[in-house]
């Protein structure tokens, strides 16, 4: 398997789990909230088929990993009906925060993961060493070389779903915070031009948009350093 392939490989695997733990965690907190429509559709689940668009969930980000650009995606929306929320406003600020939350819970773990492999031999803590550099490790006969790359993936994207989906764009998660505190004239007219912010942001504003994801990704490769 040539390096190539094998980046996109760790790519599309890292995308999928992401994608599953941020929709199942919408699902299970909305049905906690009160609202069963998510996970009477079996979307509390870690099973990506649950999930999968065709286009945003497979087509998109091959051809994002392909041509080599900024892996780009989504999953199909999960179904959350607030009309079953018992505290509606509170519940769906909760319900829209639990799939970034996720996200930030798993790209912790493959970070304490990485500081654990660092920590256990000398040949981890090499490639350990070149995660925190920005690239994916050197090339080595260790066993934990996959480990290690496939674990560094899984942190990099987990960090980027988790930031993308906290910009107060609609219909981006951030959305269902701030809508709350707008007047009804002004959601009306922020939830309808809402689409064309996004597009414009993720293709016309990529500087700015990795400008925000930046300093979180900087920040676990900082902790990553120190293992």
């Amino acid at each position: 398997m040539t390096p190539r392939i094998a980046e996109i490989l760790y790519q599309m695997i890292a995308f999928l789990f992401a994608i599953s733990v941020h929709e199942s965690a919408h699902a299970w907190t909305a049905s906690r909230c009160g609202d069963p429509t998510a996970r009477m559709l079996g979307r509390v689940s870690l099973n990506p088929i649950r999930h999968i668009d065709l286009f945003g969930t497979i087509i998109l980000p091959l051809v994002a990993a392909v041509s080599g650009i900024p892996l780009l995606g989504w999953a199909k929306p999960t179904p959350v009906d607030p009309r079953n929320f018992r505290n509606p406003v509170m519940d769906d600020i909760l319900t829209s925060v639990a799939g970034p939350v996720s996200n930030f819970i798993v790209a912790t773990g493959a970070l304490l993961l990485l500081g654990g492999i660092s920590l256990s031999s000398s040949s981890g803590h090499t490639l350990v060493a070149g995660l925190s550099r920005g690239f994916v490790g050197a090339a080595s006969d260790s066993p934990l070389e996959f480990v290690v790359e496939l674990l560094y993936v899984v942190m990099l994207i987990n960090i980027v779903l988790a930031v993308f989906n906290l910009i107060p764009v609609p219909p981006l998660d951030g959305s269902h915070v701030l809508r709350h505190f707008l007047s009804e004239p002004v959601r009306l007219v922020y939830d309808r031009i809402g689409i064309f912010a996004l597009l414009a942001l993720v293709y016309l504003g990529g500087g700015l948009l990795w400008s925000v994801i930046r300093p979180f990704r900087d920040f676990y490769l900082f902790i990553l350093g120190k293992f």
